[in-house]
């Protein structure tokens, strides 16, 4: 319920403070936002898990500017209708979060940044390998990628045709996860200890760490730009920290009576590089990292690639534009003693996309997207479509339509899920 109250009152807040924003008080002010409704319905889902969800969720921007200054401000807030009954159908969806509060401060060649963040990294369509920053909030929509922030100083210096960034991430964050209900929660709810007995499983969101939570991760990072007859955006990445990728494990409780599975974290020599190459009406894409795993015996150092192709068709039909997308991802480990790709349940580790992307272009940036990931080495295919379109500069309408037919003879991750099918439509109020 207190998110529900939390929505209305941002809300309230939100408009009040725009009708002030002429105001001689908020003139360095400026504030946005938007409030979304979101229904899902699964006509394909592993028994037990509710057939349908619903979803209020509301983001609050706000920013204020004088001189060099910057002061920025992000807050979610979301409810499942499932929270607001009996708990055995709640899906522990409900949340208040802050996701940003940092203070920018501008030098001519220079900037400064203090606090938290989130940062955007990668240039593929379907999943980006390298952005590897800040944690996914599981409690969202899977498909969403639904970034938390992360607390950390950033250096940035400007040269001619780049910047070199210098960021101190000061700690690993713990994960919420929903609850068993909800479709996407992924561990089973019971563990068999015999052929006539089983225990519960638990999780807890304690992060376990080899050594302490609050071990700094440093990250380098120079990106830059040609000015040549075929543009090239790229960067480059090191980072000495905690490892993006975790692992699950298990334990029994100290009273026998309930498995408890936690998240754990390792620390990583990783370098990880992401580039884009336009060549007419063609865009070239490619991301990769590798890397080095300090502390860990389970996990071995992988190599995680990415390479994409996108060749668009201008005016097809009237002013519509027509985006045809080709990409492949490999992951690799190098120990066959330590956890493979299917022990972290990794679903891109030989994986083939095919897509396209229709752009209406009509003045109310309407689009098409869709395609199918086929696994080609587990036979796993998902296939989407989805469709964005706004109406005027408040109404933004999205749906989609997700089906996964998992393998049938590997325990990968969705082979674990089952097969999946799902529709979902989303409207959301910008102010």
């Amino acid at each position: 319920m207190k998110q529900i109250i939390f929505l209305l009152f941002f809300f309230l807040v939100s408009e009040s403070l725009i009708a002030e924003e002429n105001k001689s008080l908020f003139n360095n002010f400026s504030l946005q936002g938007h409030v979304d409704i979101t229904s899902q319905f699964y006509m394909l889902k592993p028994n037990a898990k509710e057939g349908e969800n619903f979803t209020a969720a509301a983001i609050l921007e706000s920013k204020y500017e004088k001189d060099e200054l910057e002061i920025n401000l992000k807050l979610k807030a979301q409810q499942d209708y499932y929270d607001l009954q009996t708990e055995s159908k709640h899906t522990d969806r409900s949340f208040v979060r802050l996701d940003e509060l940092y203070m920018q401060y501008e030098f001519e060649n220079d900037q400064i940044s203090l606090g938290k963040s989130i940062k955007f990294w990668g240039a593929l369509e379907v999943r980006n390998i390298t952005d590897s920053f800040n944690l996914v909030d599981l409690r969202s929509d899977p498909f969403a990628n639904d970034k938390v922030g992360s607390w950390n100083f950033t250096y940035t210096h400007y040269t001619d045709d780049g910047e070199f960034d210098a960021i101190v991430k000061f700690y690993e964050q713990d994960r919420e996860m929903p609850a068993y209900p909800y479709v996407y929660y992924y561990f089973p709810k019971d563990i068999a200890i015999s052929a006539t007995a089983s225990l519960p499983l638990k999780y807890e969101k304690k992060l376990l760490t080899k050594s302490t939570q609050y071990d700094p991760s440093l990250y380098l990072k120079y990106s830059a730009s040609t000015e040549t007859e075929y543009p090239l955006d790229y960067a480059v990445i090191f980072e000495k920290g905690y490892d993006s990728q975790r692992y699950y494990t298990t334990r029994l409780s100290a009273d026998g009576t309930t498995f408890i599975s936690n998240e754990n974290a390792y620390l990583v020599n990783k370098l990880s590089t992401y580039s884009t190459l336009v060549v007419g009406s063609t865009l070239f894409k490619m991301e990769a990292l590798y890397a080095n795993v300090i502390d860990d015996s389970q996990i071995a150092d992988y190599l995680d690639v990415g390479l994409g192709i996108e060749h668009t068709l201008t005016q097809i039909y009237k002013e519509a534009d027509l985006g045809l997308i080709s990409e492949y991802y490999s992951y690799t480990t190098f120990d066959k003693n330590k956890r493979d790709d299917l022990e972290l349940y990794e679903i891109f580790e030989n994986d083939l996309f095919l897509g396209a992307r229709y752009s209406f272009n009509n003045g109310n940036d309407a689009s098409l997207v869709g395609g199918v990931i086929l696994d080609l080495q587990y036979d796993e295919q998902v296939y989407y479509l989805e469709y964005e379109s706004r109406i005027a500069d408040i109404l933004k309408l999205k749906s989609d339509f997700r089906y996964i037919e998992p393998s049938k003879n590997y325990p990968t991750a969705f082979n674990l899920m089952g097969r999946h099918a799902r529709f979902s439509l989303s409207m959301a109020y910008y102010f």
